[in-house]
């Protein structure tokens, strides 16, 4: 009986530990783990593309009379309250969530203000959350771009509106169509849109708005009577350096 016994334990201690281990697989397998390495990475990018926003700054404010360098170069660091602000409230909602309208923009409410991503694991072994914060900073550098082309030509707080409304109405869908794994541009076609380093969603989008916002706004006043001369190429070529 003493034998027997024994036998069952063993028995039974061997299939507690096939059903523990074959349970751990199985989450394993369903819940993608952390990559550390992959995520390491993308929080080093995400801040090598916020500092291209003092790289700008610092570009756009040396190439711009004395007088208007602490306005200019206000115009990027403003751009890091305002579109963060609108990122965590409905930007990556709009940019991430499901397709509406026919997939012209996406809503999620559970991306509403960044809920419902705190535990979520990415495929690739990233948290959403870093994720989301990674997409932010394209947010807040894409309307930034725009201001070099209306340099000294508007106010500050006409700025300010002007690229609040921008983001939602320009950049989010755009976003979302070329992005997002459920925006028609990025399953266009056999292999989708190429989109090379944010080359439609940031540069493109805001090259176009920077040339009609000049055609708009036209020439700066005094222009070409009034010297108009960079105040520090220093400054300029650093600012080309971060960036």
């Amino acid at each position: 009986m003493k034998r027997l016994s024994k036998k069952w334990l063993v028995v039974t201690g061997i299939t507690l530990l096939a059903l523990f281990l074959c349970t751990d697989a199985y989450a394993a397998v369903q819940e993608p783990a952390i990559d550390s390495g992959a995520t390491s990475w993308m929080l080093t990018s995400t801040a090598l593309v916020l500092l291209m926003v003092p790289g700008l700054a610092m570009f756009y404010g040396g190439l711009v009379r004395t007088k208007n360098v602490l306005g200019t170069m206000m115009h990027s660091f403003v751009a890091m309250g305002i579109m963060t602000v609108l990122w965590v409230i409905c930007g990556y909602c709009m940019c991430f969530g499901k397709n509406v309208l026919g997939g012209w923009f996406g809503w999620d409410w559970s991306y509403f203000f960044l809920r419902g991503i705190d535990e979520t694991i990415l495929e690739a072994g990233v948290p959403e959350y870093v994720f989301a914060m990674f997409q932010g900073k394209f947010a807040i550098i894409t309307p930034a771009l725009i201001a070099g082309a209306f340099a000294e030509c508007v106010s500050f707080k006409g700025y300010c509106i002007f690229i609040a409304l921008w983001g939602l109405i320009v950049y989010n869908p755009l976003c979302h169509w070329v992005w997002a794994q459920n925006g028609f541009l990025f399953n266009f076609g056999a292999g989708g849109a190429i989109d090379f380093a944010g080359g439609t969603v940031v540069h493109i989008s805001a090259g176009i708005s920077g040339l009609v916002a000049t055609i708009m706004l036209g020439a700066r006043r005094g222009h070409p009577k009034v010297a108009m001369s960079p105040n520090n190429l220093v400054m300029t070529m650093m600012g080309v350096g971060l960036l």
